[in-house]
């Protein structure tokens, strides 16, 4: 099982201020104890076949890493069937750059849960645009890894298929379908207020990656992360918090036990803190005890 690491840390200075290039992040990055790096599709040059080959040369050559997987966010509940379209074809453009870096898998969501939402008509778009996008990762060898997800940074509504319901709904209407599986992450089941554990025992033999995370409330409960979402604006609530990993409240014992049981062999990613001052120091606490545990029940 490879160990890869995300830079959430340093997300805005590579997406937004462009303070960051993504060069440094890999030389950074090649500090920690790690195999690889999961992409974010804000700061890949999506497109640039050129500039792409030239990230992978360095990741694989001096800094020693592979690029396993990229992370993106598709809004598939656009009421606009142009802009769904729109959408489709943005994922494949991702999966393209993916592949061009040598990356097998690259996230995908089902959009925004916006106000109004017809359920019923939205998990119809979400199905039809996954089933469009997974036959276009098909033709890149990647495979498509559909996330139990909290909300991208950059949204301004959460995910429609944050709930375990509906995430769940979605994947039994495509538990079928060829390069596709999920994408875990635990703390994500915690924020929608659900036991990761019995999230993780109900898609355990789809689970194909994992982002391994540790999030937590800086005050409140989730009754005032719900009220907080009530008005939403972009990116995360004010209130909810990255941490390192092993220190917050997921039971990585139980989780990694699961994991060995079904014979998980797949990449996990640390997906760390938004602190860019503290973000490498937490970062490499985060690797210390993902890659412990890693060896403790003979995953590694």
């Amino acid at each position: 099982m490879p160990l890869a690491v995300f830079p959430k840390c340093f997300l805005d200075a590579l997406c937004v201020t462009r303070t960051m290039r993504v060069e440094e992040w890999i030389d950074l990055a090649a500090t920690l104890d790690i195999d690889g790096l999961e992409f974010y599709e804000g700061f890949t040059p999506v497109g640039d076949e050129a500039a792409l080959v030239r990230l992978r040369e360095h990741a694989t050559g001096a800094a020693g890493l592979s690029i396993s997987m990229m992370c993106h966010s598709p809004d598939f509940t656009r009421p606009d069937p142009g802009e769904r379209k729109e959408e489709v074809a943005r994922q494949c453009r991702t999966i393209e750059a993916t592949a061009a870096l040598g990356g097998r898998y690259c996230r995908v969501l089902t959009g925004q849960r916006r106000p109004a939402l017809d359920r019923d008509r939205a998990l119809d778009w979400v199905v039809e645009c996954i089933r469009d996008a997974a036959a276009c990762a098909a033709r890149h060898g990647v495979t498509l890894i559909l996330e139990n997800h909290y909300k991208d940074g950059y949204w301004i509504y959460p995910e429609f298929a944050q709930d375990s319901e509906t995430f769940l709904e979605v994947l039994d209407r495509l538990r079928d379908m060829p390069c596709f599986g999920v994408n875990y992450d635990p703390s994500n089941a915690l924020i929608a207020g659900e036991d990761p554990i019995a999230l993780l025992e109900a898609v355990k033999h789809r689970v194909v990656t994992m982002h391994a995370s540790d999030r937590m409330l800086e005050w409140g409960t989730l009754a005032d992360l719900r009220r907080i979402e009530a008005e939403p604006d972009t990116g995360y609530a004010h209130i909810l918090k990255h941490g390192v990993i092993g220190e917050g409240l997921n039971d990585y014992d139980r989780i990694f036990s699961i994991l060995a049981e079904v014979g998980f062999d797949g990449w996990i990613s640390i997906e760390d803190g938004d602190d860019p001052v503290h973000g490498m120091e937490r970062l490499r606490q985060s690797v210390t005890f993902v890659r412990g545990k890693m060896l403790e029940y003979g995953v590694g």
